[in-house]
């Protein structure tokens, strides 16, 4: 592997996480039309600009991502180095990616940046947030308005209503709208599979499903009695579903007692 690479396996400890890179997807258009899927969180934008996508960058660290993982990706990349911005590029490109197994979204189901849901939120409508902005669309933005303006709000401002009843990304079934999110974007994973079946059994009061989910509600309701400002209150909620998805990533198997070094 040459040393301004990542391999799929490294990128997606990354992708979910505050240290994610800006990934961006430069295949030409008749490649991404013969497979048109998306990394998770990746971008799509012209391989030749690169004056567009510097301002674009604006500083921030980046993968670059082709097909193959050749030269449309080390050359973008080069480019930008020379910018002045830390670019790498995916080992192998969206193929190896593909190969390993690894999450993908396919490009049409992908919404607009814009979504909507009911004011003062709990848990799925914190929950899924973060799983887009972390998973799907680092810059999408969230309204929060009252139940009855949820349609309305959507249509005037062509926003993507959820977890509200009667709409396509909402609950299903015993599943909630967390599940709906992860199935429908393609982004199952051993780890987000554990951290959804917690905000089910907090959304949805099945605690036995698991016993974080207590934890989880009492967290959700103080963070909704500490904050008056739904977007205020989103924004601390992120750090904790940062937090739940490290735990579910790698940390399960991780107790605590005291003292220490008891054995029994």
């Amino acid at each position: 592997m040459a040393f301004n690479e990542i391999s799929p396996a490294n990128l997606m400890r990354l992708i979910g996480t505050p240290a994610c890179p800006v990934l961006v997807d430069v295949c030409i258009d008749d490649d991404f039309k013969d497979d048109p899927f998306l990394i998770p969180t990746a971008k799509r934008h012209p391989f030749a600009d690169n004056a567009g996508l510097q301002a674009q960058l604006s500083g921030q660290d980046a993968v670059i991502i082709c097909q193959k993982g050749k030269k449309l990706s080390h050359g973008v990349a080069a480019r930008l180095r020379t910018m002045g911005i830390n670019a790498q590029v995916l080992q192998g490109g969206n193929i190896a990616w593909r190969d390993a197994n690894l999450p993908r979204i396919p490009a049409a189901k992908l919404p607009g940046p814009l979504w909507v849901t009911r004011h003062r939120p709990k848990i799925d409508r914190i929950a899924c947030p973060w799983l887009i902005r972390r998973f799907v669309d680092p810059q999408a933005e969230f309204m929060f308005v009252p139940p009855a303006e949820v349609t309305a709000v959507a249509e005037r401002f062509n926003a993507t209503p959820f977890d509200i009843e009667d709409t396509f990304w909402s609950h299903h079934g015993d599943k909630c709208t967390f599940d709906t999110i992860i199935t429908e974007f393609g982004l199952s994973h051993p780890a987000l599979e554990t951290l959804a079946t917690v905000v089910r059994a907090a959304d949805t009061d099945q605690h036995d499903l698991a016993p974080q989910a207590a934890g989880l509600l009492a967290v959700s309701v103080g963070l909704s009695r500490m904050y008056r400002d739904d977007v205020r209150q989103l924004e601390a909620g992120i750090g904790l579903y940062d937090a739940l998805y490290r735990w579910a990533r790698d940390g399960q198997d991780e107790g605590h007692d005291w003292p220490a070094d008891r054995t029994q």
